[in-house]
């Protein structure tokens, strides 16, 4: 499983609003770095984030521990609203 989807079915499993869930994964300019953009609805930004970022900050845990046994780059996660 790749890590976009990987992302995908973690943040979707954490939402009420699964079909305004979007992943994507975007370029960067540096070579051995992986940019994931998480867009949410507004509603359930809090259930992404967590209290003091801890839930966001597991899920980043957990793709950049599923990174180092695949690619071996260093993931950046964005978590966004529309």
């Amino acid at each position: 499983m790749d890590l976009v989807t990987l992302t995908e079915k973690i943040i979707k499993s954490l939402v009420e609003n699964e079909e305004a869930v979007s992943v994507k994964e975007f370029p960067t300019e540096e070579e051995n770095v992986m940019l994931i953009q998480v867009i949410v609805a507004e509603d359930d930004m809090g259930r992404v984030i967590g209290k003091a970022g801890k839930t966001a900050n597991a899920i980043r845990t957990l793709i950049q521990a599923s990174s180092a046994l695949k690619d071996n780059k260093y993931v950046k996660i964005d978590i966004d609203k529309f």
